[in-house]
């Protein structure tokens, strides 16, 4: 399945808000109002996505400091609308592309709670590394968590992105 990425319109909040909200996700995915969407969306340091396959929206991916003076970017949070189907990682994938193509960027860089697994597997496939646990780093649904920092630096991903992809049999 080609995965395509588009920049989020004001009309795609919805669909947003609604992937934000998954069963399941309350314990691993932030949660934003549409306020505060709106706010972030007219923000320049702010770049929304939605990867969509054959037009069909298939997740979406904030990132933070885009095109920031320090070339640090942050995968602010990514989310798909079926998990399990390998498309977070397709998406992410065109993500990580998008971030290396149209900025400066040095480092991007994304966390996830260390229990995870599904994240932090799909992160490292595309080439993210682990660098360690920031402790009690995000205050989420009213408790302090950890959260495991993995980053990609612009040589790994030049590296990656100028390997010949491997035919499947």
């Amino acid at each position: 399945m080609s995965v395509t990425l588009r920049r989020v319109a004001a009309a795609d909040i919805p669909f947003i808000m609604r992937t934000e909200r998954l069963e399941g996700y309350e314990a691993l995915v932030g949660r934003w109002e549409e306020a505060r969407h709106m706010a972030a969306l007219a923000d320049s340091r702010y770049a929304y996505f939605v990867a969509e396959a054959d037009g069909t929206p298939l997740g979406f991916a904030i990132l933070r400091d885009w095109a920031s003076p320090e070339h640090a970017t942050l995968v602010e949070r990514v989310a798909v609308a079926e998990p399990g189907r390998g498309l977070g990682t397709a998406m992410m994938r065109a993500v990580v592309d998008a971030a290396f193509t149209e900025t400066d960027v040095h480092r991007l860089w994304i966390c996830c709670f260390p229990e995870n697994l599904r994240a932090r597997r799909s992160y490292e496939t595309i080439g993210f590394v682990a660098e360690g646990v920031a402790r009690s780093s995000a205050f989420f649904r009213g408790e302090h968590r950890d959260e495991l920092v993995l980053s990609l630096l612009r040589p790994e991903w030049d590296a990656r992105a100028r390997r010949p992809l491997k035919a499947h049999s």
